[in-house]
């Protein structure tokens, strides 16, 4: 894809909390279009990256971003390629919120709707902003390449790490030091694994679970509320073509006052519908985001656990080898040399997982300042939208029957 000049712009824009903006690195997703037939279609994105500079800030650029190919840049993704970067961010960026995508619609009717394809094309943009504007993972060499590689590029890579026959022989042999040590302590019959302990900690997944909870009930019934805006709207529309019938059938005053009512009835359903996607994209879908984000946080809490079991295990197990090389000492055996090389090597490693786990934390605790400041950002933005939707949609109810009083 060739670079464009500045004067290109999306054709369409998401709405952005203050919290979603970077000041160097910007993107949008726009121009959703379905590509393919039957089971082989999809939905591909234009991606707009823009580079906003001032003459003061050239220098942090070519500091943070060398790499960046010019100013702007022009790329078409797939839904794929957004799921290829995340788990590329997950597995490099242990400890840190990756943001979360939209769910991939399991009902074939859904996928390609209007609405259903905007609402993904939101989430996207909201997605690669977040990742844009992130201290670290705007500094991902798979964030720019999913910003500046082209189509064939991107799909030789996606391909590359697609499917679990995919996975790297480590993964293979970690996946069975698991599984062997899950079947051992079953049979030996151990207690559950070792967990952190930390009263902080402890209050944070408290936190984290509760507000999982609050965020998914006030989702639930946003959407019943969207689901009670349409239904009235398609009620009124109802109602006014029926009225605005009997009005033809009076021909006179009373007639006209029918039509009129008719016709209120319908203007006051089309508000509604328009009401009532409005609570869907900037109410709801923000709350659902957020559930999302948590379970996000929850997974990244599940990293922890697992690196603190790592860590408080290769502390266990180097004790038990210093007694082993206590006895070889006193016995002067010939397995000492092998044992001390076997020593240091588990210090290593001892060593590896203890940074590991200290710089999960470390990320974790500037990460839950971060994910605080924007949750406030966005869910404020969110039930500002709401309130102002349901003040202007009653004002324009109010005044639409209030001008019918004197006529009917």
């Amino acid at each position: 894809m060739e670079r464009t000049g500045f004067g290109s712009t999306p054709q369409t824009q998401s709405p952005r909390s203050p919290s979603s903006q970077s000041p160097y690195l910007t993107a949008s997703v726009s121009d959703p279009a379905k590509m393919g037939t039957g089971v082989q279609a999809y939905v591909s994105y234009k991606v707009i990256t823009k580079l906003l500079l001032i003459v003061l800030e050239i220098v942090n650029f070519l500091t943070n971003f060398p790499e960046y190919d010019g100013f702007e840049k022009i790329v078409i993704r797939r839904y794929s390629d957004f799921v290829w970067l995340r788990d590329r961010l997950l597995e490099k960026y242990k400890g840190i919120f990756i943001p979360p995508l939209p769910e991939k619609s399991t009902v074939e009717k859904f996928r390609f709707t209007a609405e259903f394809i905007e609402m993904r094309r939101q989430a996207l943009d909201i997605f690669v902003n977040r990742v844009a504007s992130h201290n670290e993972l705007s500094k991902s060499d798979d964030l720019r390449m999913f910003l500046q590689a082209d189509e064939q590029t991107m799909d030789r890579a996606r391909s590359m790490e697609t499917g679990i026959f995919k996975k790297k022989p480590s993964d293979f042999f970690q996946m069975f030091k698991d599984v062997q040590s899950k079947v051992t302590d079953a049979v030996m019959g151990k207690e559950k694994p070792v967990e952190e302990s930390n009263p902080e900690y402890e209050k944070l997944k408290n936190y984290i679970d509760h507000l999982e909870d609050h965020l998914a009930e006030a989702q639930k019934h946003a959407y019943r509320l969207v689901k009670r805006h349409r239904e009235l709207g398609q009620s009124l529309s109802d109602f006014g073509k029926a009225i605005k019938l009997l009005g033809e059938c009076e021909g006179n005053s009373l007639g006209k006052a029918f039509s009129d009512l008719g016709a209120k009835s319908e203007m006051l359903s089309t508000e509604l519908m328009k009401e009532a996607h409005n609570l869907l994209m900037n109410f709801e879908e923000p709350l659902k985001d957020y559930v999302r984000a948590v379970q996000s946080i929850k997974d990244t809490m599940a990293d922890r656990a697992a690196a603190y079991r790592h860590h408080f295990e290769m502390a266990e197990t180097i004790k038990f080898k210093e007694i082993d090389m206590s006895k070889l000492r006193l016995t002067r055996s010939d397995k000492l040399p092998e044992a001390e090389r076997e020593y240091e090597e588990l210090k290593g490693e001892a060593a590896e997982a203890t940074a590991r786990f200290e710089t999960m934390v470390k990320r974790m605790n500037d990460e839950m300042v971060r994910f605080q400041e924007q949750k406030t950002a966005d869910l404020g933005v969110a039930f500002h939208r709401f309130a102002a939707g349901q003040a202007q949609l009653a004002n324009s109810m109010a005044e639409a029957w209030s001008s019918l009083l004197q006529k009917l």
